[in-house]
């Protein structure tokens, strides 16, 4: 996977809101350069395409990954990143969405947000005149799962043509935006989920379709045994989401038998790999055993944040 460093025109200025966004080529361009950008910053070479421009980085999620990752990003790509949360912008004492975004849009070159509702996003890119950057909603998380698929690559050497299985919420960010990367560059995967858990029927509907005509399978099941059969990948999250605190005991109920555990991984292929977006809690969605263990690829994953998120902002920002 190695491709010229040049950006891609199709995607400059453009807005990374959802997955499902892009085309299977431009998704295959944002894996190619984070690919090569990372061979780059290995080498200790330097790669300044965003010299002089800065990205505002709303936080109104705390993060440890979106934040490191986008800030230094910036900052190896010869840029700088200012850090906002709710707190030190007027949005949080009410001012429109649309009148912070085009204020901003004056000021800096790019947006990044880290929100609730997806919503929220999708006003400030209606009104920016820069490129806004989806650092995950609830219902969305595009930019994890590009560091995914790059990690996925890099231990087995393809996409097309592999079975991933997501185990746990199924309505949850990572969920949606894995149904829409599977499909776009031909990986099966399959979500299981306890019932009152399903994924978005519109966003699973789509993705489906989509699968359909790039040769692979995406589906839903209630069986984690069922879609960890086989699997190249098995994939989990937390089964309480950021704001979904309250609601802690009662999905601790509900996802029992949905651990991710060496009985479960068992069915997978012998040579699967783990991936895990963190911060894990060991004994409830996955055990210490497997995330420790030597299938686990969770800080490969967590370090192509970094990678991907710079072939996201080179792509979207770059000038020439």
């Amino acid at each position: 996977m190695t491709q010229n460093l040049k950006t891609v025109s199709s995607l400059k200025g453009r807005d990374f809101l959802t997955l499902a966004a892009f085309s299977n080529d431009e998704i295959d361009t944002f894996l190619k350069q984070a690919f090569d950008l990372k061979q780059l910053q290995k080498k200790g070479e330097p790669h300044a395409c965003l010299s002089g421009q800065t990205l505002a980085m709303i936080f109104e999620k705390s993060s440890t990954r979106t934040r490191v990752s986008f800030e230094v990003g910036m900052y190896q790509l010869g840029g700088s990143a200012l850090f906002l949360s709710s707190r030190d912008i007027q949005l949080g004492r009410g001012e429109p969405i649309a009148d912070t975004a085009k204020v901003l849009s004056r000021y800096v070159d790019g947006i990044m947000i880290r929100t609730f509702a997806h919503e929220k996003v999708e006003a400030f890119a209606e009104s920016a005149d820069i490129p806004v950057i989806n650092g995950l909603t609830d219902t969305h998380h595009p930019t994890q799962v590009l560091a995914d698929l790059l990690t996925v690559y890099e231990h087995k050497g393809q996409l097309k043509g592999l079975k991933a299985c997501f185990i746990g919420d199924g309505y949850n960010n990572m969920a949606h935006s894995l149904l829409e990367g599977a499909a776009a560059v031909g990986m099966d995967l399959a979500v299981a989920s306890p019932k009152g858990y399903e994924p978005d029927q519109d966003i699973l509907a789509a993705a489906e379709k989509r699968a359909e005509g790039n040769g692979c399978k995406v589906g839903f099941t209630y069986s984690p045994q069922e879609a960890a059969e086989g699997a190249d990948i098995v994939i989990t999250d937390v089964w309480a989401s950021m704001g979904e605190e309250a609601e802690k005991e009662k999905r601790l109920r509900d996802f029992q038998g949905f651990e991710v555990n060496e009985s479960l991984t068992g069915l997978a292929k012998e040579d699967y790999i783990f991936l895990h977006c963190l911060p894990a809690h060991r004994g409830e969605e996955v055990a210490a055993s497997v995330i420790d263990g030597p299938h686990s690829v969770v800080f490969d994953e967590a370090e192509n944040r970094l990678h991907a998120h710079k072939a996201i902002l080179k792509c979207l920002m770059e000038k020439n």
